[in-house]
């Protein structure tokens, strides 16, 4: 629970920043089923969708926006800065555990962003990525949400992971620099957390496997999600199942799922080290 109401001399110098790695892995056969992906994802995660998940994650986050410049580019990507002010929307004694983030409740927005509040930014970039021996595509969307005073970047949480197709999420929160009450005393931070996963709605939780590392001296917490169900229907690009054999569909299913636990554990495995189930 939040820490109890004290009285600050001047502003909450308190930096909380939440990044956030999204990966989202398909299977695309041939190149041209890897062309027509990245084309997918380029018209998927265009500027006007970013934009309009910044401005959900402004709103959550309780801040103002001041402005919005976003691009365009050829033959892939996009931009979007948004400036904010913070709004003081978050009364004195919040309990910053009273419930999680909400979870997306309109169309949201996707690809690259750069979105500055007055003391704080959001920014998003997305990443596709493929070899053409394995037919693995992987999607990266990279987030930052670096707020300062009271607002909390943990109340976007969960809207970003469901705005994403999320098969592996990285997750790091930390909070920076101190601020002071009226007897001069620091406070180093101003909400209580032992993990990322305080703040994640229950679904969340039960649709991911998860991993923890936390430095709760340094204020900075670590968390590894990797989706719990795979279905191969889900991971074929402009096929099915009923497309490939029994034996090539085997065969796929262990590459992605090579892949994905490569991407969960940071590192490179054998295929006698990949999990079955």
């Amino acid at each position: 629970m939040g820490e109890p109401s004290v009285t600050l001399h001047g502003f909450n110098n308190l930096s909380k920043t939440l990044s956030m790695s999204i990966f989202d892995i398909c299977y695309a056969k041939t190149r041209a089923q890897v062309n027509e992906y990245i084309a997918y994802i380029d018209e998927v995660y265009d500027a006007d969708r970013l934009t309009r998940i910044l401005t959900e994650v402004t709103e959550m986050i309780g801040a103002n926006i001041l402005n919005v410049a976003r691009q365009d580019y050829e033959p892939q990507g996009a931009s979007v800065t948004i400036l904010i002010s913070e709004e003081p929307v978050i009364a004195e004694g919040i309990d910053y555990h009273e419930e999680p983030g909400p979870l997306p409740g309109s169309e949201p927005a996707r690809d690259s962003v750069v979105a500055h509040l007055d003391k704080s930014h959001i920014t998003v970039h997305t990443y596709p990525e493929s070899h053409p021996e394995n037919g693995i595509s992987t999607f990266r969307v990279d987030i930052d949400v670096s707020t300062c005073g009271r607002i909390s970047p943990l109340r976007a949480l969960n809207y970003l992971i469901h705005s994403f197709d999320s098969d592996i999420v990285t997750l790091d929160y930390r909070v920076r620099g101190f601020t002071r009450d009226v007897h001069g005393k620091k406070h180093f931070i101003d909400h209580e957390i032992n993990s990322i996963q305080n703040y994640m709605s229950e679904d969340t939780r039960e649709r991911y496997q998860m991993i923890d590392v936390n430095v709760y001296q340094e204020n900075i917490f670590h968390t590894k999600m990797l989706l719990k169900d795979f279905d191969l229907d889900n991971y074929l690009f402009g096929h099915g199942t009923d497309d490939y054999s029994p034996t090539v569909c085997t065969r796929i299913e262990k590459a992605l799922k090579k892949e994905m636990y490569e991407i969960f554990y940071g590192r490179n495995l054998a295929n006698a080290d990949v999990p079955s189930g």
